[in-house]
């Protein structure tokens, strides 16, 4: 089971492409930016405070899809299953990938594994946090849903690159 790095890049650019939509002001932003006290009074950070930003912020979402892979692509399992040492693997093995080694890779399964993640990961620990950083439901709801469909979105991105 090979790594596809390409696939993993493309599902972390996606967070950024889904960001700009979700938090601009007329989709999200507007509440996101009163929930959080966050005001636009100096205007948009500057040019170099932009480019880290998004750099960590691609950093992050690589690491996510690094993980998230192990999630939507079943044949993993079987992988992982051999020490992650195809070489020395049982017969078996190679006779399992070879009857499932595009088994459920497509990028509507991808997608389901992904928003399952998502409601069940992203979201109670950003629920958790936020009890203790005193911050509202909406702010729940509105980072919350940004992850699930990130995460549904980088699940299905990954899952169908094969």
């Amino acid at each position: 089971m090979e790594i596809n790095w390409i696939a993993l890049l493309l599902a972390a650019l996606s967070t950024l492409v889904v960001g700009f939509i979700w938090y601009n002001p007329k989709v999200f932003g507007a509440i996101w930016m009163k929930e959080t006290g966050i005001k636009m009074e100096g205007g948009k950070p500057n040019g170099s405070e932009m480019a880290k930003l998004l750099g960590i912020s691609l950093i992050y979402a690589f690491m996510i899809s690094i993980i998230l892979q192990f999630n939507v692509i079943h044949q993993f399992g079987a992988f992982s299953m051999t020490g992650g040492d195809i070489l020395h693997a049982k017969p078996s093995y190679n006779a399992f990938m070879a009857d499932y080694i595009d088994a459920f890779r497509t990028f509507k399964h991808g997608a389901f594994h992904g928003f399952l993640v998502g409601l069940l990961l992203a979201l109670p620990m950003i629920g958790t946090n936020s009890l203790y950083e005193k911050r509202s439901f909406k702010y729940v709801l509105v980072t919350g849903g940004y992850w699930i469909v990130c995460f549904t979105i980088m699940g299905g991105i990954i899952c169908s690159m094969k």
